[in-house]
């Protein structure tokens, strides 16, 4: 396995569109050449290869004499450095050169961010099996990623899949003004988070169906969930339930018949008188009354189907029934899980 942690600044020398797909987390983006430039190198390399690293070149040694004395001049000179690009190749030969030069002590990835997301797939086909987890599972308000929250906050190994994904989980689970990251990315963050983890120790998720908005989870990840993860059911009163949906969903309170609309999907599952009441507790702004009519006649069936499919087992699962959502509450709880499983 890579050990990113040993180096204090790792660079990624790529252009700015090939960072936004995936990198290192926790590389900085310094490219050698910006997005139209290598556009531009890239089309005159079909026609004029020399002209082409002419060109190349003069853009990446500019580029690289403005991060030098913008980023790297502030560095110390004990710092260790990592650097790379696609393949390992030209670009990061040019930014090696320039800080050996200099006098730092700096590497190379071998293969680039290439070999590195080769890496990542064959680790994810098999790491996330090395670890035992306890698995939340619960209807859609229950408090479940609140409780991780609480699980972490007391020193639990907590794996938050919704957080990595920045996605709540549902059709309506997009987070206002927080994108997604990339399929690519979401794969290095979680791969970043699960080599944090000692595997000598409970790892705690909430169970979660193959994708989360648009990112797919691994299926050795879900494989083990579903087959030796260790069940939780996770319970809370309606009032309770929807008093959470209000906090998380409150864009969607404001703005109901949003709500409704990204619903509308459902019409023909659900059936259209029972959308119907849907969109007139909308209209009326009954907002609690809605919420509540959500869950009952869509989410928590939704849940239960969604749980018999993926788990071997449901009978005798150990029951949490949380009463309060409130952080203070939680905070007993969690303790009181971690000294039971760990």
């Amino acid at each position: 396995m890579y050990r990113f942690e040993e180096y204090d600044l790792i660079i990624d020398a790529r252009c700015e569109r090939e960072y936004a797909e995936d990198h290192i987390p926790g590389a900085i983006n310094l490219p050698v050449v910006n997005d139209d430039e290598y556009a531009e190198v890239g089309t005159l390399h079909r026609t004029d290869k020399m002209q082409a690293y002419l060109i190349g070149v003069e853009y990446s040694l500019k580029n690289i004499a403005r991060h030098l004395e913008s980023v790297i001049a502030k560095r110390s000179r004990r710092d260790r450095i990592l650097v790379y690009c696609f393949r390992g190749g030209k670009r990061s030969r040019l930014w090696f050169d320039a800080l050996d030069t200099i006098g730092y002590k700096v590497q190379r990835l071998p293969g680039g961010w290439k070999g590195y997301r080769r890496w990542v797939n064959e680790q994810l086909e098999t790491y996330p099996r090395e670890f035992s987890y306890v698995v939340l599972s619960g209807p859609t308000g229950c408090g479940k990623t609140r409780l991780l929250y609480q699980l972490e906050t007391e020193g639990a190994q907590v794996l938050d899949l919704e957080a990595i994904a920045a996605h709540r989980g549902s059709v309506i689970g997009a987070i206002p003004g927080v994108p997604q990251p990339t399929q690519k990315y979401f794969d290095s963050l979680l791969l970043h988070v699960l080599s944090r983890f000692s595997s000598e120790r409970t790892v705690w998720v909430e169970a979660e169906s193959k994708k989360i908005g648009d990112v797919q989870l691994p299926p050795a990840l879900l494989e083990t969930m579903h087959s030796k993860g260790a069940l939780l059911q996770v319970s809370a009163p309606m009032a309770e339930r929807v008093r959470l949906w209000r906090e998380d969903y409150a864009h969607f309170e404001s703005d109901p018949d949003a709500l409704v609309e990204r619903l509308a999907y459902l019409r023909s599952l659900v059936g259209g008188k029972e959308f119907d009441l849907w969109r007139g507790l909308a209209g009326s702004r009954k907002i609690p009354e809605l919420f509540e009519r959500l869950m009952i006649a869509h989410y928590d069936p939704s849940y239960s189907r969604s749980m018999k499919r993926n788990y071997q087992m449901l009978t005798d699962v150990p029951r949490i029934e949380l009463h309060d959502l409130r952080p203070a509450a939680l905070n007993n709880c969690a303790r009181n899980l971690i000294s039971r499983f760990g």
